[in-house]
C-alpha cells in the first residue's frame, strides 16, 4: 500500500504481483502493467462490519464504489473464496484484492474497427460514421469507439489530442466527420468551428409538417431536471445555438405526417437539431429521448444524418466539400413514408 502506517483493523501481509492465469480475468494489454495484489489479514476490530466498508478504509487510494465493482467482478477473495459485497467479517479472514485498471485508463487503446474513410491526405481525414458508433470514450463506452479505431488505423494520432477528433456526432447519428492528423490542422479546424466557417448540413425526418423554411435561434443548456437531455434555455449559462432548416418533401408513416428536412448548423451544440426541432413541436422520427415515445417503433434510432461537410483546408486554404448518400436504413424509412429524394 502507498500508506506505510499499518491500520489497526488489519495486517498487511504482502503486495505481490498478481498472476491472473487461473482467475478467469480477461487478458490485459501490455500497455497496462499488472497491478500488485494486496493481501490483508483481518483483526478482531472488524468483527461485524461489512467487507466493502472495511476495505474502503484499509485501501483509501481506491473509492468504495470501485472496490465494490472489483468484489462483484470476482477480484476480491476472502480465505480463498470469491467475496460478496455484503459479507460480514468475523475478524480473522485473509483478504486478497487484485486491483484492476479503471475503465478510463484503458480508453485510449487502439482497436481494429471498420472505418469508412471518404477522404484523406497528410493533414485531415473525413469519415462517414455509421449509426451506433460512439465517437469518444466515456461512461458506459470505454472501448469500441471511433477514437479507438482511429488509433489502430493511424497510430501516429496518439500524438494528437483526442486522436484528432475536433467535433462529434451522437452515437445514433450517421454521417460525415473531419479528423485532424496534425496539431497544426487540429488548431486550424477548431478555429474554423469557432468562427462558424465549417459548413454542416444534415438530413432529418421529423414528425409533422414544418414551414417550408425557417431558422431556430434559441440558446441551449443542460436540462434542469434530466441531466441526460439538453433544452432550449434562457439561463445565463445557456450557449447560443442557431439552426436553419428547409422542408424537402413530405409523406406518411401509418397515417402520421412526416417531413424530410435539410438542416444547416451555425453552431454545434450537443443534440442541437434534435432539441431545436422538438422545440417547434416537430421531433425527429425514432428519437426516444426528445420524441414521441409511442411512435418509437417506426425507426430504431433518430432519423438524422450529417450528409454534407464543407471547410477550408488547414494547409492549402482551399474550400473543400464532401457529400455522402443517405444510409440504407434511412433510405428504407423514406420509402416507407412514400418519400422520393429529389
Amino acid at each position: 500500500m502507498a500508506n506505510n502506517v499499518i491500520p489497526t483493523e488489519a495486517i498487511i501481509l504482502s503486495n505481490s504481483t498478481f498472476d491472473d492465469t487461473n482467475n478467469g480475468q480477461e487478458e490485459v494489454d501490455d500497455v497496462f502493467p499488472q497491478a500488485e495484489a494486496i493481501e490483508l489479514k483481518m483483526r478482531s476490530e472488524v468483527c461485524g462490519e461489512r467487507l466493502d466498508k472495511v476495505l474502503s478504509k484499509l485501501v483509501p487510494q481506491y473509492s468504495r464504489s470501485r472496490i465494490q465493482q472489483w468484489i462483484e467482478a470476482g477480484f476480491v477473495t476472502v480465505d480463498g473464496q470469491t467475496a460478496r459485497i455484503k459479507l460480514t467479517l468475523l475478524g480473522d479472514e485473509l483478504i486478497v484484492i487484485h486491483p484492476q485498471p479503471a475503465p478510463d485508463e484503458r480508453a485510449y487503446v487502439a482497436e481494429e474497427l471498420t472505418l469508412n474513410i471518404v477522404y484523406e491526405d497528410d493533414s485531415i481525414l473525413v469519415i462517414n460514421k455509421p449509426a451506433g458508433l460512439v465517437v469518444h470514450p466515456g461512461a458506459g463506452n470505454w472501448s469500441g469507439t471511433l477514437l479507438n479505431g482511429l488509433l489502430f488505423h493511424r497510430p501516429h494520432l496518439a500524438n494528437v489530442p483526442r486522436a484528432g477528433i475536433v467535433h462529434r456526432l451522437d452515437k445514433d447519428t450517421s454521417g460525415l466527420m473531419v479528423v485532424a492528423k496534425t496539431l497544426i490542422a487540429q488548431t486550424e479546424l477548431v478555429r474554423q468551428l469557432h468562427a462558424r466557417t465549417v459548413k454542416r448540413e444534415y438530413a432529418a425526418l421529423v414528425w409533422g409538417t414544418p414551414n417550408q423554411s425557417g431558422t431556430v435561434d434559441a440558446a441551449m443548456a443542460r436540462h434542469n431536471r434530466d441531466r441526460l437531455k439538453m433544452a432550449v434555455s434562457e439561463s445565463l449559462i445557456a450557449k447560443p445555438a442557431i439552426t436553419h432548416y428547409q422542408r424537402i418533401a413530405s409523406g406518411l408513416l401509418e397515417r402520421y405526417p412526416v417531413s424530410l428536412i435539410a438542416c444547416q448548423l451555425e453552431t454545434g451544440r450537443t443534440h442541437q437539431i434534435r432539441v431545436h426541432m422538438q422545440s417547434l413541436s416537430f421531433p425527429l422520427v425514432g428519437d426516444t429521448l426528445y420524441g414521441k415515445q409511442h411512435l418509437a417503433q417506426f425507426f430504431h434510432r433518430q432519423a438524422l444524418q450529417a450528409r454534407r461537410l464543407g471547410l477550408i483546408h488547414p494547409e492549402t486554404g482551399e474550400h473543400i466539400q464532401w457529400e455522402v448518400p443517405l444510409a440504407d436504413d434511412f433510405l428504407e424509412l423514406l420509402q416507407q413514408a412514400g418519400i422520393t429524394l429529389p
